[in-house]
């Protein structure tokens, strides 16, 4: 039973810089002193955008742990997150602090964290690889967690000792060491990395739709496209803390390297002039990159177009920089899938949508818009 099926039987039972200027007679300039530049307004605009996001952000998680089969206000929610972090008792019956508590917030946490590890991965790929198209799956990452989660499911892989999670985790480690194998007999450098990917992503989809149709009954073979299409349905506070943990060390890595990523921008060979050691710092963040990628597809499944619209709806808003880029794309993607999934276990209630079905009709009329906003500002 998903955890909105839980939670929907707990609730029947409760109910220009540009110089300066000619000097005029009075010895007063029209434009900036020299040296100086007048801020851009991106660069205006990313602390207000980014303070903005935060409060988004927790607006947009405290409305969610409200909505659901059980009616619980946002000031029932926050007293219960309250009690269980040393306040005093919530007031609410058992089985309401267990919705909020065990159900909702781990659930909507991991959301977060999810969108925005999504999207700031899309932000690095479609930068490292300049590949408009390329999404943090372009290196085969989730096809290869399909096949370690089918795997286990299915075929019964690991005796038991290995679980879902750990199976999906295994079969993307496999995956993104086939594509630096490829990628490495072959050249090395992006396009081969690219065409590496899509070969693994080939074999791996491949290899699941067998085992699938070949040794799956009926029922596991609902449970098995469930879960690869993504679902936050089994959330836990271990996945939240597991998730969460990897997402600050891809940021920090990531964001020391926002520079890097300007130049590369560029073209490996201007990155390469302007002293970025181009294949160390490309295999450093193409493994930051697909660890979390794994880590976060092997708790969720494989949730589509949040890498891949989000990155350049933040970029059309805040230039390409990646200082201001990955942080923002990071809020972005987090705001963006609390909601994908809050309307994937609401809209249909009792039945659940697997979520990234609601992040792919989103996303597409999104992308498209990005696609002409694009075209119109060239």
């Amino acid at each position: 039973m998903t955890r909105s099926g839980k939670e929907s039987g707990t609730a029947e039972s409760t109910s220009g810089t540009g110089g300066t200027s000619g000097a005029s007679g009075a010895g007063r300039t029209s434009g900036p002193l020299p040296g100086r530049h007048l801020p851009t307004p991106s660069r205006i605009l990313s602390p207000v955008a980014g303070a903005a996001g935060v409060l988004l952000l927790c607006a947009s998680i405290a409305l969610a742990l409200t909505l659901g089969p059980a009616d619980i206000r946002v000031a029932d929610a926050w007293a219960v997150v309250a009690s269980h972090l040393g306040g005093s008792p919530s007031g609410l019956s058992a089985i309401r602090d267990g919705i909020v508590w065990d159900l909702r917030l781990p659930r909507t946490l991991l959301a977060a964290v999810c969108g925005a590890g999504l999207a700031v991965c899309g932000a690095v790929m479609q930068s490292l690889l300049r590949n408009p198209l390329a999404d943090p799956f372009v290196l085969g990452v989730s096809s290869g967690a399909s096949t370690g989660a089918v795997a286990v499911v299915v075929l019964g892989a690991g005796g038991g000792l290995v679980s879902l999670t750990g199976g999906a985790f295994l079969g993307a480690l496999c995956s993104f060491a086939l594509v630096l194998l490829l990628s490495h007999t072959l050249g090395g450098s992006t396009d081969k990395v690219v065409l590496a990917g899509v070969a693994a992503m080939q074999l791996f989809s491949a290899l699941t739709s067998f085992v699938v149709m070949t040794a799956a009954d009926a029922e596991t073979t609902r449970g098995v496209l469930f879960w690869l299409l993504g679902s936050l349905s089994g959330a836990g506070w271990s996945d939240v803390g597991w998730c969460a943990a990897v997402l600050a060390v891809a940021l920090l890595v990531c964001g020391g390297h926002a520079r890097t990523l300007d130049a590369f921008a560029f073209g490996e060979e201007a990155a390469a002039t302007l002293g970025v050691a181009v294949g160390r710092t490309r295999l450093v963040l193409l493994t930051v990159t697909a660890l979390l990628t794994a880590v976060l597809v092997s708790s969720a499944g494989a949730i589509g177009f949040v890498g891949l619209v989000l990155p350049h709806a933040v970029r059309a808003l805040a230039g390409p920089g990646h200082a201001r880029l990955l942080p923002l794309s990071a809020l972005a993607g987090a705001i963006f899938l609390v909601w994908a999934d809050t309307l994937a276990r609401t809209v249909l209630d009792p039945q659940e949508v697997p979520v990234g079905v609601v992040t792919s009709l989103i996303g597409v009329p999104a992308f498209v818009l990005v696609l002409y906003r694009t075209r119109s500002t060239r």
